[in-house]
């Protein structure tokens, strides 16, 4: 009678500890962090029609494991009395985890903007399928900055593909800045079939800066093109393209040394 009774005593017991342990709260995953506007800049000079206005900024996203995805900027422009003189819906594309996204534009607008404001509509987020050492830069060099005698500036210059798949179209964008670092203004434009070893060259045509600007530097970066994140990761899965291809001109060893020594060795 005292074996059983102990015997129901400690199944009631473990009853109570597993029931403790399932009651207990998972630890609660950290909340995704919302996307950063790290810069903006904005201008507006006189055109046959009315008003050019430009702008350009930077995005950050602070979460290192997850994509940015289906990010739309609204470009914000009221004139000197408050009216509302333009609202224009940009479609971006993914941000990259842990990454930066530079962007810029130009619209019409019939009356003079006194303020521009970049606003932008919450990202949705999706977990990455690698981890974030694998989403590479795409090489960009010899970048030339060329200015213009209507205050326009030329940027050119040659992006890379650093992976084993071709890709089949990249953004590329230019920020811009002055001596001090300071954003004025940035352009894009695109370039097709990247393939590695084979950079293609870029052009593209910054216009619409204010006669004040004194452009000094043009930050270039280029990424894949689309609103989600899935033309990266494509990439990332076929990995980076080997460094060295040709064949070996040496003649294979007649015999593995190595094994050799580690036989005399052993013996």
């Amino acid at each position: 009678m005292i074996l059983r009774s102990r015997t129901v005593s400690l199944l009631a017991l473990g009853a109570i500890c597993l029931t403790g342990c399932t009651s207990e709260e998972q630890p609660a995953q950290p909340a995704l962090k919302p996307l950063a506007l790290k810069e903006q800049a904005w201008s507006s000079v006189k055109s046959a029609d009315g008003y050019v206005v430009s702008w350009a900024g930077v995005l950050s996203n602070a979460n290192p494991w997850h994509f940015g995805e289906h990010v739309v900027a609204t470009i914000v422009g009221h004139d000197a009395k408050g009216a509302e003189v333009i609202r224009f819906p940009q479609p971006l594309d993914a941000v990259s985890p842990g990454g930066q996204l530079a962007f810029a534009g130009q619209r019409n607008v019939p009356r003079k903007p006194a303020k521009v404001a970049i606003e932008y509509r919450t990202a949705k987020w999706r977990l990455a399928g690698r981890i974030p050492s694998a989403f590479h830069k795409f090489p960009v060099s010899r970048v030339q900055t060329l200015p213009q005698k209507d205050g326009s500036y030329v940027v050119k210059g040659f992006v890379d593909n650093p992976y084993a798949l071709p890709v089949g179209t990249l953004v590329v964008n230019a920020l811009l800045r002055d001596k001090s670092g300071k954003l004025v203004g940035g352009g894009s434009t695109f370039v097709d079939d990247v393939r590695t070893g084979r950079p293609p060259r870029f052009v593209l045509t910054v216009s619409g800066l204010p006669k004040s600007a004194k452009v000094a530097t043009a930050e270039v970066t280029a990424r894949t093109w689309g609103s989600t994140g899935k033309p990266y990761e494509e990439l990332a899965l076929a990995g980076i393209a080997p460094v060295h291809t040709a064949k070996p001109t040496t003649e294979p060893f007649t015999e593995d040394r190595s094994t050799q020594l580690i036989s005399e060795y052993k013996q």
